[in-house]
């Protein structure tokens, strides 16, 4: 039976070192709460560090037994390696360039090499209890690598990821000495998966740009597999924040820090130490509040709440002590005998007194510098249970691309800050509870619930995908049912590629001219009356007329825009303009002048950047290059831009092998169907016909729509013979 494992830094639990024993605390975070109905299901179970260094096999041993009973597997570390990849690569290199501080970046060798030896350790971890059916589902930037390791070992495995933290431009990215080993690392899973569109957007950039690998429409086409790239905005438990918020105690205390607090107008910062939550800003910006509306001294006070972190790291002891700093000279500046500007607590609260913040608070700053998706602006929804307050949220933090209905600001923009809080305290109640009700409903809908079981769907369907891109080597049963088929036939409907199918391919296109054999073999195909032959290639009108027009074949050129029954004239699938080539043919010269051995094709309808006799490396960066500036440029056109083998093709979009084909299906309705292709144009033929239809790929290993596949154009020549 399958079983789904959850792989993370750390587990759901929290092991603590007393004076008299070991003590295990629950973990109060959303993703231990997500994940809760998932990993105590039978048989499931969730894989990480227990949070603590263990001095021996006994402690090993009893910590193990513990967590086995709750569903939890742990992966101990030593000192060296919670040093040099938790502490070292992980939040010393990953995570300062990942939320955009580059500057604050190390790269040592030795903490790389910490990395990969952790990762193979949870890797070893995870297969010792994985069998080839389970479901892995793997998180963050700690792992980065576990995936790729995992699918090694079982391949069969359906295997998720998902990253908890920005993920940057790529050209922060390729600043990391071991970036390719990194983006190859996640490409082991079957479904990535980011908190933002715009998360997912970089990192396929820099999966197109460093590696190198095509993608569309969010899928990554791997040499082994296509992976699937999505944006899941993780939510909270929000029933949990809403009857704490509505409970006696959450009162209580509400109550009790109104009485402490007085008349004041309560404006509320919660935040982990860390230089990316933009903590100094926010209170340069409370300061300016004050300067520019006096009327608020006496009247509006900052509560801020600091959760320890790190603080040995330099970065976080300077930050901590700049926040000292500005709280004492704002509060010894503004400070009455009755008022205090700045409340500021450096510490965790419990929930209960977090959510009576929460209800108390008239506004709340939730402003990072940069922020994966940042939970606190939701918690803080979830806790008003009379829809009043207003939400201050930072535009780099991932909550702002759903929660729109909060003040959004620039965070580094400290005027515009401290204008939103000056807003936010004027603004009516009636507005209030518009924008409350508005993002509470969204906030409800899309809870911690709903976005594991979204991803867990879309895992399954990206396995269901890839195995219906799965094909079958066309052996000698599949053969001899083919040959029957064929003869028991009295119409049939042979759809054939020309360049990489019935003709090899050529470093110049031009020479790729039909062989003795391809003309023998056509000829005798279309000598039999039962068969209608059609050559469908993206190769220009002119060019397949002079080759192969002397014979009784149908045509289908440029990817279906020029059509042609055997005997007849050619005429066009719909109307085309072509004025568009003006503007896009100068951007393909470019990179013909940038690229050595390319060249231009120049059909009636659309343009095409041959690439076959440019150097490899030279060409793989170029092509990801132009596809990026192409695909921009295009976007809301009637433009479509195709990579095929070795080419990069733009034409109007709509019209393509496959609606070309549909025609011939649906006029001729023959009772044997044969179409052989070899690249990404070919797919839309496959998905065109009628699944009893022979469909086949030329490449071996290739992932298609196809049914069958063949290694080569010498193995399609080969089958076509065997028709005769």
């Amino acid at each position: 039976m399958s079983r789904t494992i959850i792989v993370s830094n750390r587990l759901p639990t929290k092991v603590q070192r007393t004076e008299e024993s070991l003590t295990f605390q629950p973990s109060e975070g959303g993703l231990a709460t997500g994940l809760g109905s998932i990993y105590r299901e039978d048989g499931n179970v969730w894989v990480g560090w227990p949070g603590l260094f263990v001095e021996t096999t006994e402690e090993e041993e009893y910590i193990a037994e513990q967590l086995r009973a709750d569903s939890m597997a742990p992966v101990f570390l030593t000192e060296s390696e919670i040093r040099d990849f938790y502490e070292g690569f992980s939040n010393s290199t990953l995570w300062p360039t990942f939320h955009y501080f580059p500057q604050y970046a190390t790269y040592e060798q030795e903490h790389w090499e910490a990395y990969v030896a952790v990762n193979e350790k949870f890797c070893q971890a995870v297969l010792e209890m994985a069998g080839p059916e389970d479901t892995i589902w793997v998180h963050d930037y700690q792992l980065l690598l576990l995936p790729e390791m995992l699918r090694k070992q079982r391949p069969d495995c359906t295997i998720g990821f998902f990253l908890h933290i920005p993920f940057p431009s790529h050209e922060l990215i390729r600043v990391l000495p071991w970036r390719a080993e990194l983006l190859s690392g996640m490409l082991g899973a079957d479904l990535i998966g980011f908190h933002t569109f715009g998360y997912m957007r970089h990192f396929l950039s820099a999966v197109s740009q460093i590696l190198g690998i095509a993608n569309q429409n969010g899928q990554v086409e791997t040499p082994t597999r296509t992976v699937l790239v999505d944006a899941f905005p993780m939510g909270i438990d929000y029933q949990r924040y809403e009857q704490t918020a509505s409970s006696e105690t959450a009162q209580r205390h509400e109550q009790e820090y109104r009485e402490a607090l007085r008349d004041a107008r309560v404006i509320l910062s919660i935040d982990r130490l860390d230089y990316t939550k933009g903590i100094a800003q926010r209170l340069r910006a409370f300061e300016l509040l004050l300067q520019r509306y006096p009327e608020w001294r006496e009247q509006v006070s900052l509560v801020m709440l600091v959760v320890p972190s790190r603080d040995q790291v330099p970065q976080y002891a300077a930050l901590k002590e700049e926040i000292d700093e500005l709280v004492g000279r704002i509060n010894a500046q503004y400070r009455t005998i009755s008022w205090n500007p700045i409340h500021y607590f450096y510490r965790s609260f419990p929930l209960e007194e977090l959510v009576a913040l929460y209800r108390l608070a008239e506004v709340a700053l939730v402003t990072p510098m940069r922020d994966g998706m940042n939970l606190v602006a939701k918690e803080f929804i979830a806790s008003k249970v009379n829809q009043r307050g207003v939400l201050i949220l930072s535009e780099r933090a991932g909550a702002a691309r759903e929660l729109s209905d909060a003040l959004i600001i620039n965070p580094t923009d400290a005027g515009q800050l401290a204008e939103s809080m000056h807003d936010a305290l004027v603004m009516p109640e009636e507005e209030q509870i518009h924008r409350m009700t508005a993002m509470q409903a969204l906030v409800r809908q899309y809870d911690v619930f709903a976005w594991t079981k979204l991803f867990m769907d879309r895992l399954a369907y990206s396995k269901i995908k890839q195995l219906t891109m799965a094909t079958e080597k066309l052996d000698a049963d599949v053969l001899e049912e083919l040959h029957q088929q064929y003869q028991a036939a009295d119409t049939r409907l042979l759809l054939l590629d020309y360049d990489g199918t019935l003709a090899p391919f050529n470093p110049q296109p031009q020479r790729a001219k039909p062989d003795a054999e391809m003309l023998f073999l056509l000829q005798a195909l279309t000598a039999n009356p039962k068969n209608r032959v059609v050559i469908i290639s993206g190769r220009d009108r002119t060019t397949l007329e002079g080759w192969l027009g002397h014979l009784p074949l149908d045509f289908i050129a440029e990817h279906g825009v020029w059509l042609r029954s055997a005997g007849e004239d050619w005429h066009m699938f719909q109307a085309l303009r072509n004025d568009w080539k003006t503007e896009i043919r100068p951007i393909l010269e470019t990179y013909v002048a940038r690229t050595a051995g390319s060249f231009i094709e120049d059909k009636e309808y659309s343009l095409v950047w041959h690439y076959r006799r440019a150097d490899n490396e030279l060409a793989a960066v170029r092509t990801r290059e132009l596809l990026s500036h192409l695909t921009f440029l295009t976007s809301n056109t009637d433009l479509q831009v195709l990579e095929g083998n070795k080419v990069v093709e733009i034409k109007t979009a709509g019209i393509h092998k496959g609606s070309a084909a549909a025609r011939w299906l649906s006029q001729y309705s023959p009772g044997f169907v044969l179409a052989i292709g070899d690249d990404r144009t070919d797919e839309d033929t496959f998905g065109a016909m009628p699944p009893e239809a022979y469909t086949i790929k030329v490449g071996t290993g290739a992932r298609s729509l196809a049914r069958y596949h063949v290694a080569s154009t010498t193995d399609v020549r080969k089958l076509l013979r065997s028709l005769l």
